[in-house]
């Protein structure tokens, strides 16, 4: 399972590369050691040969080195004739930490792994020392580094009127 670790890892990307320029390693990835060990932790793990799944079920933290990623739920799809993984899914109070980067939080986040697409989803609120983003969907595409925060009307979801919405205080502010 030491491939679906690695995989799950990949989503502890989405809050790094949220404000990066296009780099071959994004946001809290360029000084990130992908050979660091990566531990996952859950009250439960469930794995389904017939279905081609794992899921870690209650209180789920992966973490590799400083960056961390905590859920309710993470499942793992693999497919293909080699088992590859396919998909990881993030659900339930999603919080991605990164202490170069900030947090990221929201309901639920999917890895695609072809692609290497990340994309938060629900009430998603970035957060940088005194910095907030809010919005409905983050999309981080993992290759380019390029980043898309939207916001779509959500009930009780903090982005109004489907926008997105920053608060950003400059150094030495006293806000």
């Amino acid at each position: 399972m030491r491939s679906a670790a690695l995989i799950a890892l990949a989503l502890l990307t989405a809050a790094p590369a949220a404000g990066a320029a296009p780099a071959a390693k994004p946001g809290a990835l360029a000084n990130h050691d992908n050979n660091a060990p990566i531990n996952i932790s859950a009250d439960k793990f469930l794995a389904d040969s017939n279905a081609k799944t794992g899921v870690w079920e209650g209180n789920v933290l992966v973490a590799q080195g400083d960056i961390k990623l905590r859920a309710n739920t993470v499942r793992l799809n693999v497919a293909g004739k080699n088992n590859a993984p396919d998909k990881i899914y993030a659900n339930g109070n999603v919080v991605v930490d990164s202490p170069t980067s900030g947090t990221a939080t929201g309901d639920a986040a999917v890895y695609d792994v072809n692609p290497r697409l990340v994309t938060l989803t629900g009430h998603v609120v970035l957060t940088r020392a005194k910095d907030v983003m809010r919005g409905t969907q983050l999309t981080v595409n993992l290759v380019t580094g390029q980043a898309t925060l939207g916001a779509k009307p959500v009930a009780g979801a903090p982005a109004a009127n489907g926008r997105v919405q920053g608060v950003f205080v400059p150094s030495g502010s006293s806000q």
